[in-house]
């Protein structure tokens, strides 16, 4: 491992006003003085754009705080190769930190075009400005990190998912062109010498999350009296982790990139490696909705005789779920002393709290 010390660095980080890219933004912030921030994000309409805007006003507000950091937005898409060739050459970033990507498993099926522009072309766009970030004798690039995904693990019966198990039975798109990446920065650390990272992120939940999320979608429909749908008859367990935990173990992989080595045949080992972010403790679906109810009630987003029976269905799988997703963060943990330490209760105790703050209920 190479040790990268932030403080005065150049982060770009793509999907800025996403759920973990925006809290990403927020955290380096707060805890690394200066640092200097340069983000895009497209503002896709995959759900509702007002949440994305609150996001980028909390960085905005947050950098007002800093006087001695930076921080820079553009609105534009990863599949602009002019945009991201642009950034490139003008800020010459250090850390490259790409969580933008259109995400969700059951909406690739509907939509397979926005993956492929996304996930594929915008990500080969990032590799080729780390490539080019060399040129000419330049520093360029010390550490690629990049989103990946559990949904690579497919419908794998071995469980805890490890990165050393094969993934090469893919359930969706979205799965697909996400262990693509994979394959890609592993190509291009080998021919390039480019320091890569992949995280598979595990079911990450939190204040301000994506309402396409199940337990905000819940929320959303309890408010209205309508029935929540629990898949699989409630025979599914995920390995929920928090937002807080999640960017905590983002900020340490950033500071340590794979070491760049040779080989006996002179040409580079590939500095690259990929871990699963966790929580490494799947909690069954049913459980999950029964204290995300009960902090509802508490924080008094729902009424105190609330009869949550009579608002659940069980109903089959959907196409491209799988019944669990489990982590094992060992060598995350190993390598970078990753452990997170949010409690489901607590987790969804701040969501709660915040649901009810920001929709004024």
């Amino acid at each position: 491992m190479t040790n990268i010390n932030l403080k005065g660095k150049t982060v770009f980080v793509t999907g800025g006003m996403g759920f973990i890219g925006a809290n990403t933004i927020l955290e380096l912030l707060r805890s690394v003085e200066p640092i200097h921030i340069v983000s895009v994000d497209s503002r896709t309409d995959y759900y509702d754009v007002s949440l994305k805007d609150w996001r980028l006003e909390q960085i905005r507000e947050e950098a007002k705080q800093h006087p001695d950091s930076t921080f820079e937005f553009f609105l534009g898409d990863i599949s602009d190769r002019e945009l991201i060739e642009g950034i490139f050459n003008k800020y010459h970033p250090d850390i490259v930190v790409n969580l933008a990507a259109q995400a969700g498993v059951r909406y690739s099926i509907e939509n397979p075009d926005s993956y492929i522009q996304s996930n594929m072309i915008g990500f080969y766009n990032l590799l080729e400005a780390c490539r080019h970030s060399y040129d000419n004798g330049q520093k360029g690039v010390d550490h690629f990190v990049y989103a990946s995904s559990s949904s690579v693990y497919g419908s794998n019966k071995k469980v805890p998912y490890s990165t050393d198990d094969r993934v090469d039975n893919p359930v969706s798109l979205y799965a697909a062109t996400k262990k693509s990446n994979e394959l890609m920065a592993h190509a291009y650390s080998k021919l390039y010498d480019i320091p890569s990272t992949g995280l598979r992120f595990f079911t990450v939940y939190g204040p301000a999350g994506r309402p396409d999320m199940a337990y905000y979608g819940f929320t959303d429909k309890l408010i209205k009296g309508e029935k929540i749908q629990i898949f699989n008859y409630g025979n599914c367990k995920r390995d929920f982790t928090y937002i807080d935990d999640i960017v905590h173990g983002v900020k340490l992989v950033m500071e340590k990139a794979p070491e760049r080595k040779k080989g006996e045949d002179g040409l580079p080992i590939p500095p690259y490696a990929v871990y699963n972010i966790g929580n490494n403790q799947p909690e069954n679906l049913l459980d999950f909705v029964d204290i995300l109810q009960q902090e509802l009630v508490r924080a008094e987003v729902l009424p105190n005789d609330f009869d949550f029976e009579s608002h659940k269905e069980l109903v089959p799988m959907q196409p491209g779920d799988v019944p669990i997703t489990f982590a094992d963060t060992e060598p995350l943990e190993r390598d970078f002393g990753f452990k997170p330490s949010t409690s489901l209760r607590e987790g969804l105790k701040r969501f709660a709290e915040w649901y009810r703050q920001n929709y004024k209920l």
